[in-house]
């Protein structure tokens, strides 16, 4: 997901968070800030964003800017629980596969859906991030708050991006944030699905890049 980024800011320091060594999304959080510098720029995919909203509202003072990719603020819905049950029981009755194979469709837009390239990289995520972290991730995202009331309060700099073909996060989640937090702005990238980063990186790392330094 990150390796774009790392590939182009080889000259700076860059941290990838580890959100695979707790079973809550305060976990992750607190993870993240005992291991990121004083003061950072923070950016964040999908479930990235239900850390990065909990960082701020634990050391907003520490976040310098803020990268929102892939993501919503509200809570799971009855709809959302659901499936994410039916993932559950899956891995738990040993066919963990076959929950990688079934998000292929909400991942990519239908005509990235036999790119091998794509299609091995998603692969290699399931694979390196295994069951039993994957049961974790999902248990502690159904458990998260809703961050909505809470988004008017972020002060930094907020860049918004998302895939217009995303199958997962709509334009409405992202207008919500968009509008909630002060002087926040959202970038669409054409013909992009859930993993903007490797799908389009020849407009997403320009983007993030810009963004930081400015």
């Amino acid at each position: 997901m990150w390796q774009p980024l790392l590939d182009a800011w080889s000259d700076r320091e860059v941290i990838v968070a580890d959100n695979q060594s707790d079973d809550a999304i305060e976990g992750f959080a607190q993870r993240l800030l005992d291991n990121a510098p004083p003061r950072f720029a923070l950016i964040a995919h999908a479930m990235g964003g239900f850390v990065a909203f909990e960082v701020m509202r634990r050391a907003p003072e520490r976040v310098a800017k803020l990268a929102l990719i892939s993501t919503l603020a509200s809570a799971d819905g009855p709809a959302q629980t659901m499936r994410r049950q039916g993932y559950i029981d899956l891995v738990e009755s040993g066919k963990f596969d076959q929950v990688v194979e079934e998000r292929i469709p909400i991942l990519f837009p239908e005509e990235k859906r036999s790119d091998a390239r794509l299609l091995g990289i998603a692969r290699k995520m399931a694979a390196d991030t295994g069951a039993d972290t994957f049961l974790a991730q999902q248990r502690a995202i159904m458990a998260r708050i809703d961050s909505r009331p809470r988004l008017g309060e972020i002060a930094v700099p907020t860049l918004l991006i998302w895939g217009e073909d995303d199958g997962i996060t709509s334009r409405a989640h992202h207008d919500e944030i968009l509008d909630a937090i002060p002087g926040a702005r959202l970038e669409v990238v054409a013909g992009a699905g859930h993993l903007p980063t490797v799908e389009a990186p020849e407009v997403v790392v320009p983007l993030l890049a810009a963004f930081v330094d400015a």
